[in-house]
């Protein structure tokens, strides 16, 4: 199976925000127009829209943009959101916009046919649009990214001076876990863990898959072992939250790095917003920086992983003109502009997009952490399978974390299952 990668055009966008920028032109805008006389309310799916402020900056650019249309949020639950727009799809719901939180939810809807080919779109824009690879389907595109996130480690500053040590720069797994030890603090009212890895279960696989070149639609997973054996210690010796606690609970990973519960957590680029949003509303004053995921061995070589995030057109969609007209704007240099300057990370870069984002420290390491050499591979290749076999890998990272079933049984139990549900 190949591999997909999130390379070049990738890395120079989040290495022109922060540094130089490039030179880029906007995209023509969309081929179908709405009459600027006609009154449109267009529906747009979201997940938490209150804490997620990049698609209020979104909109409110577009009907800046368009006074004439009006955006209409469909709201979910973050942790709903997958189930419920499946649901909403195969239900005929005719909301006009529909946002692929990430590429497995792509790679259902798109397959089944409940999209829009808006390829001519996707055609306007070529390289000059990081991540549009991902959504290529046998030559069709049904959905435009616009965010490029890739995963770091957050770290709290003041934890780790309290605790008189280095910042975690170019570390480790092994760097990592004896970090998380020493900065694991209970002597207060409110216990303080070194680390926190979020349920999710990308936080474990997809980090594996990206470090050893592993492959998420193989059916063999022997090379997660190391990183499941990392976690569960962890968890264990109490120097992260452990996962029943999390998952049963649905622990917000914001609450726990903004009100200081954690020194360091892994997490994509999209939550410099989060913080930002945070820190000006006065919820937070989480002193903060990024540094590079941990690596199998510290040096100068960083890998990672990372996903674009993309809108799509329902394909019951009630104002399809409207709609592709919103993707082409949220996909080009204006849509860009607004949510850099809100800190999230776009597809799309310009020079007028790089003088937009100031959401991250200025701090040698940060800068070098989101804009220095790294190589980012996708989060969970896209394919035919790719959602079954998520659905697989989420089950089984469940039991394994929990304690059902030990590693090894965990591990060959989603590999059989795979092999025997999926790919046969």
């Amino acid at each position: 199976m190949k591999r997909s990668f999130i390379g070049g055009a990738a890395l120079a966008a989040t290495a022109a925000l922060v540094l130089t920028g490039c030179s880029s032109s906007s995209a023509p805008a969309a081929q179908e127009t709405v009459d600027p006389d006609e009154e449109v309310t267009l529906t747009v799916s979201v997940w938490n829209y209150d804490q997620t402020p990049e698609f209020k900056a979104l909109f409110d650019a577009f009907q800046a943009e368009h006074p004439n249309i009006t955006i209409e949020p469909v709201d979910i639950l973050a942790d709903d959101y997958p189930e419920k727009v499946t649901t909403m799809l195969s239900g005929g719901d005719t909301t006009d916009v529909i946002t692929m939180k990430n590429a497995i939810d792509y790679a259902r809807y798109a397959t089944r046919g409940q999209l829009q080919d808006v390829s001519d779109l996707a055609e306007e824009y070529g390289d000059e649009l990081a991540g549009l690879e991902t959504f290529d389907t046998e030559g069709k595109y049904y959905a435009l990214p616009y965010r490029q996130d890739f995963w770091v480690l957050y770290y709290n500053k003041d934890l780790f001076d309290k605790a008189g040590l280095d910042y975690p720069d170019n570390i480790s797994w092994e760097e990592y876990a004896d970090l998380a030890a020493k900065l694991t603090d209970d002597s207060g009212s409110q216990k303080v863990y070194g680390t926190y890895h979020h349920y999710w279960r990308s936080v474990i696989q997809a980090v594996s898959a990206a470090q050893t070149d592993g492959d998420l639609l193989s059916g063999d997973y022997d090379f997660m072992k190391d990183q499941y054996d990392l976690a569960l210690k962890l968890q264990k010796d109490g120097n992260a939250l452990d996962y029943a606690t999390a998952k049963t609970q649905q622990i917000s990973y914001r609450t726990m790095f903004e009100t200081g519960q954690t020194a360091m957590m892994p997490m994509g680029t999209w939550y410099i917003a989060g913080i930002k949003q945070a820190i000006e509303d006065g919820k937070s004053s989480v002193n903060w920086g990024v540094a590079q995921m941990p690596q199998l061995e510290s040096g100068d070589d960083v890998t990672t992983f990372g996903s674009p995030t993309a809108f799509a057109v329902n394909k019951n969609a009630k104002n399809a003109a409207a709609a592709k007209m919103f993707l082409d704007f949220a996909a080009g240099e204006e849509g860009a502009k607004a949510i850099a300057s809100i800190g999230v990370v776009p597809a799309f870069t310009s020079d007028a997009v790089t003088e937009a984002f100031t959401a991250l420290p200025t701090d040698e390491l940060s800068v070098e952490a989101f804009a220095g050499d790294k190589k980012v591979v996708i989060e969970m290749p896209i394919s035919d399978h790719t959602a079954d076999i998520s659905t697989i890998l989420d089950e089984e990272h469940d039991l394994i974390m929990v304690g059902e079933k030990s590693v090894e049984d965990g591990l060959k139990e989603a590999g059989d299952r795979v092999k025997n549900e999926v790919l046969q």
